[in-house]
């Protein structure tokens, strides 16, 4: 198989074949180097080498002083004016700026505020479902995977419903927007409507920031604007990356796993009635193996910053590399059979949610806790549920995105 990732082509295939690719550069001695084309407005670089192993990838994450998110994590690199206009994400930070704006925004994510949540995810999952009984099934990710997500972080950023319906669309035109790039054309209109929505993002947020110093609430903007223990708080251009990213990141894991997740459990009748006997018991270890069979992020670049040798392979200063997660939680050495979906896998050393050190996921745990109130409320009130048709896929080396996934009940 004639295999190159870093080929839009490639990523037309069907998840099979993509699989089946990735299988066989696990097999190969070392790292393999895929050169890359120059794209339209971005730093696309000389290429990158591909991490494909779990061992190897988990190496990379667990280095960050070596495996660098710097300059930026994506695939190919935006330009640098980005980071000008919009500010810098976290995720493209290393320490110590890293863990400044990681020690800020943890406190959005503890144990405490996430147990304060749970009422209003149990509330939202079952409005949810009652439109969804309402209108009658159609698509999954319209009528439930998209809406809770969403929901949840406007309910924790408190923002107001008249602004609500704006956010989804402007997430939605951020995620399009992600991965690779189908002309030059299409670049520069998906770069302008990506730009627009992102400035209308950060503006929001910042003025919300602005009246949250003024008046602090319980929410998350107030919690961020206004100083810490330490006396550290998000600066406005600070905010608006990081509520960019919670909306983007935070939305895309819940949602693509849970539109994956009702076709598995379609796919999977013995999976779903094992998870239907004692739901309790299976759905924590339900929850996992569908995010390291879906791996919703796919993938992550790293900078590397000194020589390095990694399997034998020698790295150079400067050289490039491409964490596959996807590849890594299908790595047969560590997943026996991984194609095949079982809810009773040892599934702890999975990457869906990045690789262990400073970069895993800050809100996997709260995905966790979507996951399992929406599936919760479907099962117990929708127990027909299941999809029908083949999923419209988002066309990305990114974004594991599912736009549509026909269903009934």
């Amino acid at each position: 198989m004639h295999i190159d990732l870093a080929d839009l082509n490639f990523w037309r295939k069907s998840l099979k074949e993509r699989n089946e690719a990735f299988a066989q550069l696990r097999q190969l001695e070392h790292p393999v180097f895929f050169p890359e084309k120059k794209v339209p407005f971005l730093r696309s670089g000389k290429g990158f080498y591909a991490l494909v192993r779990h061992a190897d990838v988990i190496e990379a994450s667990r280095n960050a002083k070596i495996f660098s998110s710097e300059p930026a994590v994506t695939n190919p690199e935006p330009p640098g004016w980005v980071k000008q206009v919009f500010g810098e994400s976290m995720v493209n930070m290393d320490d110590p700026r890293h863990a400044r704006l990681r020690r800020i925004v943890t406190r959005s994510f503890s144990p405490k505020m996430l147990a304060g949540l749970q009422s209003d995810i149990e509330t939202a999952c079952a409005r949810i479902v009652d439109d969804a009984i309402k209108d009658g099934p159609g698509d999954f990710v319209t009528q439930v995977a998209a809406r809770l997500p969403i929901h949840v972080i406007c309910d924790m950023l408190d923002i107001p419903q008249e602004l609500r319906e704006q956010v989804h669309k402007h997430v939605d035109i951020s995620t399009a927007y992600t991965g690779v790039r189908p002309s030059l054309a299409r670049s520069v209109q998906m770069a302008g409507q990506n730009m627009l929505a992102l400035l209308a993002l950060q503006r929001m947020v910042i003025k919300l920031g602005h009246e949250r110093i003024a008046e602090p609430k319980g929410d998350l903007v107030s919690l961020l604007v206004n100083a810490n223990p330490d006396g550290e708080k998000l600066t406005d251009k600070e905010l608006g990356s990081f509520f960019a990213l919670l909306l983007v990141a935070g939305n895309e894991t819940a949602r693509n796993t849970m539109a994956h997740g009702i076709r598995l459990l379609t796919e999977n009748p013995a999976q779903r009635e094992l998870l239907m006997s004692d739901f309790d018991a299976h759905i924590n270890n339900t929850i996992e193996e569908m995010v390291r069979y879906v791996s919703p992020i796919m993938q992550f670049r790293r900078t590397v910053t000194e020589d390095y040798s990694l399997r034998g392979l020698e790295l150079k200063k400067g050289d490039k590399v491409v964490l596959f997660y996807g590849s890594a939680n299908r790595d047969e050495s560590v997943f026996p059979d991984p194609d095949t979906f079982d809810i009773t896998r040892e599934t702890k050393p999975h990457v869906g949610f990045g690789g262990p050190g400073p970069h895993f996921c800050l809100g996997a745990n709260l995905a966790r806790q979507e996951m399992r109130t929406m599936f919760r409320e479907l099962l117990t009130r929708l127990p027909g549920i299941r999809s029908v048709g083949e999923p419209e896929l988002l066309l990305s080396n990114f974004d594991n995105s599912v736009r549509s996934q026909p269903y009934t009940f």
